[in-house]
């Protein structure tokens, strides 16, 4: 008597809704011509009504007509067996095939605890009107337009798993597989009334509508980071997948990969097109997160992962390190810094294929990742004009990290034909002139003792004009490290021409100002100079030994 082999373990994964996410987000909600010929209001000229998913109220039987699902299908109508039965020309139904003609027809008992089912849309404004967009009015305040953002992702997973068909016709693999636990990071959307209202811009981030847009901040990061971290500690999760805006989910994943300690694999996702409208890819995506999930190609012999953060989007999967937007549609995804960077493959029907193995530290081997980071580190503050001072910051506590400490890392940009000549004599402009980033250092010195400068500066030597040069070598003296990367996406190393300033290897300008927040995060604030406008060789000397342990974390990470 042989033995049936073990059922495999289900997967569970953590789900996490992050910040204007087009992947969470669905089209306006337009009233449908059945509720427009209702109640007499003007009709849309679509030859169709468009079906939004919803849920029934009460059970319901229908008739459905066979052989119309395809054009062809009653080509083949010998290989059918017999249909449920025929309604005749008065639409009664019949059993026994009747007299006369009659349609063949299958039953169907509809019920409330089906799911979701694609209806018309029935509801109208409160004057009696209809919708004809989220808004009540064009360019409506907040109290008159509707959200189009999940709050979560469990409404999006449901409607996936219903409405979406494989290329075999078969239903989507999602709980059939695992089992997911959803969680609000840093989410789209929101309750806005009752005793759980939030607030757009503190608590949810959403763009749409577009005069309504939010961005989270360092704050929200810290909230999101200590959030998956606490989920992924616990050892109840398989992995974690993680959904985002697809201009900006290459940043949070990087960040996620450096700091989070985990031994599971973190995918994300975005969307190029809102859930439910004309070819929509976010759905796809997140299947595809699941596969590569299911068929653990990112672990190792002994279970831990060895990829770390990936952006699975269009079938691929992307390092996070390595993966930037470069246009708004499907497949606008490229491998930044010109090597590498696609992990696997997740087209055609067998699993993923594993391609390469990226040799940067990532999230249980990051020197980065949040029990690794102190408690306390060295700040600054003060001013230029008076005395620039060492100054403890508490940046970790019980809940994780602090979010009133988060590094504040900003960009300046090199561009020839700069104000680098001040006088028709060829006497050179002083660095004082960068009146940007000399407004930078002092608010910095007022109001961030943690903060820093991504200079994107030419490629691939990364420098900039000589007085912005001048200026950042002041905001080094004054304790704010400063990371110089080519400009663009440039293929080549960035060079390190003056030991006192961090190249950003091939890095992007947003992917280093991420990987020097959390860099701060382990090192703290440069050592300043009494007088940041001319430092003393001690001063210099120990402002190098700081930058090249700086330098080690971006050489590996």
């Amino acid at each position: 008597m042989s033995s049936s082999p073990p059922e495999q373990a289900r997967l569970r994964i953590a789900v996490f809704a992050g910040p204007t996410a087009t992947i969470l987000n669905t089209p306006d909600l337009v009233t449908s011509n059945k509720a427009r010929a209702r109640h007499g209001l003007p009709l849309q000229p679509s030859r169709f009504d468009q079906l939004r998913p919803q849920r029934l109220a009460a059970p319901v039987t229908v008739y459905v007509e066979a052989f119309s699902a395809h054009p062809l299908e009653k080509d083949r109508a010998a290989l059918y067996g017999p249909p449920d039965g025929w309604l005749d020309e008065q639409k009664n139904f019949h059993q026994e095939k009747p007299e006369g003609p009659s349609t063949p027809v299958f039953v169907v008992d509809l019920d409330p605890e089906d799911g979701l089912y694609p209806l018309p849309y029935m509801a109208r404004q409160a004057d009696g009107s209809a919708w004809e967009e989220t808004a009540a009015v064009p360019l409506a305040g907040p109290e008159q337009h509707r959200q189009t953002f999940l709050p979560d992702a469990v409404w999006l997973y449901e409607a996936i798993e219903r409405f979406g068909v494989t290329d075999m016709g078969t239903p989507v693999a999602l709980g059939s597989v695992a089992d997911f636990e959803f969680f609000r990071a840093a989410p789209s959307a929101g309750p806005t009334t009752g005793p759980e209202a939030e607030v757009a811009g503190r608590d949810f981030f959403a763009y749409y509508p577009y005069h309504q847009q939010s961005e989270p901040a360092l704050s929200n990061l810290a909230h999101a980071t200590n959030l998956v971290q606490a989920a992924l500690s616990g050892g109840d999760f398989d992995g974690a997948q993680w959904l985002e805006g697809s201009p900006t989910i290459d940043e949070t994943l990087y960040w996620l990969s450096l700091v989070i300690d985990t031994t599971k694999p973190i995918v994300g996702h975005a969307a190029q097109r809102r859930h439910g409208s004309l070819s929509g890819d976010g759905d796809r995506n997140v299947v595809d997160g699941v596969k590569y999930l299911a068929a653990g190609v990112s672990l190792a012999e002994d279970g831990t992962d060895q990829v770390g953060g990936v952006v699975i989007v269009d079938e691929l999967a992307y390092t996070a390190r390595d993966v930037t937007k470069v246009d708004a549609r499907p497949g606008g995804y490229e491998v930044a810094g010109g090597h590498g960077g696609i992990v696997a493959d997740l087209g055609g029907y067998g699993p993923p294929q594993l391609t390469f193995l990226p040799a940067r530290r990532h999230t249980h081997r990051s020197q980065l990742r949040l029990p690794e980071l102190p408690e306390q580190v060295d700040g600054v503050s003060g001013s230029l004009e008076g005395q620039v001072r060492s100054v403890q910051v508490t940046t970790k506590d019980s809940a994780g990290l602090v979010p009133e400490a988060m590094p504040l890392v900003t960009y300046t940009k090199y561009g020839r034909y700069a104000s680098t000549l001040s006088g028709d004599d060829g006497t050179s402009a002083t660095p004082q002139e960068e009146v940007e980033l000399f407004a930078r250092i002092g608010a910095n010195l007022a109001n961030a003792p943690l903060s820093g400068f991504v200079c994107e500066g030419m490629s691939p030597f990364a420098m900039a004009e000589p007085t912005k040069n001048a200026a950042l070598r002041i905001a080094t003296f004054a304790g704010m490290p400063v990371v110089r990367v080519g400009r663009g996406n440039t293929g080549g190393m960035a060079y390190r021409t003056e030991p006192i300033f961090i190249s950003g290897n091939n890095l992007t300008a947003t992917k280093a100002r991420i990987l020097l927040m959390a860099a701060i995060l382990k090192l703290g604030a440069l050592p300043p100079a009494k007088d940041p406008f001319a430092p003393t060789q001690e001063e210099r000397a120990a402002t190098t030994t700081t930058v090249s342990k700086y330098q080690e974390l971006f050489d590996t990470h």
